[in-house]
């Protein structure tokens, strides 16, 4: 486990959130868990400021981002955040490869950084990378639940330091993505693939921040943070997995989320 990446302290909002505070540390993979309305989505935009608190401080790095402005909030989030959410909001009009590649125009426009040859093949790459290649000129109505779901990953990848080779030397290189319920539309298949795929994207560097109701979704997570009437009331420390061990977690996971009360 790598440094520490994420400090929350005593973060509120209204009455959904009531100081709530944790650490996470770089390369960490860490599920939010707990009965709808108990707060985790709106604990994930304040963590990433697309919200604004009511009180408390969130750290990224060495910068306390939820006093900034709102444009040097959408800097951070524009170079070192992903978002990947159970809804697919993916633009009907384009096809898989260009939809990928959106956010990564949008950061370059005005710019002239990259081309948009090499935007796309940071796009190839990641498409390859998460075993969607092939789908590059097909409409999102023409592949899969697990597909999109897939494409999303990439396309929150996309402005990820190291991702475009003329970025490696001068960007820091840590990506925090955020996935509020990214298996929650999936059939028991294409959830599993997703998480394969979130799985080896954190083995690989990238930290993952997820809310999630599955038991088995959150049994590959480093930890497990119980959040009930918008406090954490809980904490399970599971560690990285170890191929072959999936049943134990698992198992492990629905025993402690049964002495929670789930």
């Amino acid at each position: 486990m790598g440094d520490q990446l994420l400090k929350v302290e005593s973060l509120s909002k209204g009455q959904i959130l009531d100081h709530v505070s944790f650490e996470m540390k770089d390369g960490e993979m860490l599920a939010v868990m707990g009965p709808s309305g108990s707060g985790k989505s709106t604990l994930l935009y304040q963590v990433a400021g697309m919200d604004q608190p009511s009180a408390g401080k969130v750290w990224v790095k060495d910068t306390e981002i939820a006093g900034l402005p709102e444009d040097e909030k959408a800097k951070i989030r524009l170079r070192h955040m992903g978002f990947v959410f159970q809804q697919m909001n993916m633009m009907a009009n384009l096809n898989i490869l260009d939809n990928i590649m959106l956010p990564a125009v949008q950061a370059n426009k005005g710019r002239g950084r990259k081309t948009k040859a090499e935007l796309e093949r940071a796009a190839r790459k990641l498409m390859q990378k998460l075993s969607i290649s092939g789908l590059e000129e097909r409409r999102v109505t023409q592949v899969s639940g697990g597909q999109l779901q897939r494409a999303c990953i990439c396309r929150s990848m996309m402005n990820s330091p190291g991702i475009l080779e003329r970025d490696e030397r001068r960007e820091e290189k840590w990506h925090l993505l955020f996935a509020d319920e990214p298996t929650g539309a999936l059939n028991k298949k294409a959830a599993g693939e997703v998480m394969e795929e979130l799985v080896k994207l954190n083995r690989e560097g990238t930290a993952i921040l997820m809310v999630t109701h599955d038991s088995k979704v959150a049994s590959n997570c480093d930890r497990i943070l119980y959040l009930l009437d918008g406090r954490i009331c809980g904490e399970l420390v599971l560690g990285k997995l170890v191929p072959g061990t999936e049943k134990g977690r698992e198992e492990r996971v629905n025993k402690w989320l049964a002495g929670m009360g789930w």
